[in-house]
């Protein structure tokens, strides 16, 4: 368990950065899907808030398929939002893997250190 506390400490930063991000992107697909599907679906993008539903499902390539683009336009913005939906579903699992690893690196350091100040038993004999 100390582990994912070390991890949590070394993500912390990178973490609060990629949701604000993420809070970002998911701001300006909503404003795009609005402005490309309003006209065509106002019954289903009848605002950007009405339209978030379709940038979290999109961003995070989940993909429902309750709520979709039909215009040209906003086939064509799906494209290139579901290509930064595959870059947000993996940069948390890559800030884990590697705050994970360095989380072992340090554990094993500290080991190796306890045991070379460890004393022997022949200076405990003398």
């Amino acid at each position: 368990m100390n582990r994912f506390h070390i991890v949590a400490k070394l993500i912390k930063e990178e973490v609060i950065l990629f949701l604000i991000v993420t809070g970002i992107f998911l701001f300006l697909a909503s404003a795009g899907i609005y402005y490309f599907e309003n006209a065509a679906q106002p019954e289903v993008f009848a605002s950007v808030f009405h339209s978030g539903w379709w940038a979290i499902v999109t961003l995070t390539t989940v993909g429902y398929g309750d709520v979709y683009p039909i215009t040209m336009g906003g086939k064509m913005f799906t494209f290139f939002i579901l290509m930064l939906g595959v870059g947000i579903v993996t940069i948390p699992a890559g800030l884990v893997a590697s705050a994970l690893t360095k989380a072992r690196e340090m554990e094993e350091e500290a080991l190796l250190e306890d045991e070379k100040n460890k004393p022997t038993d022949k200076k405990a004999l003398e």
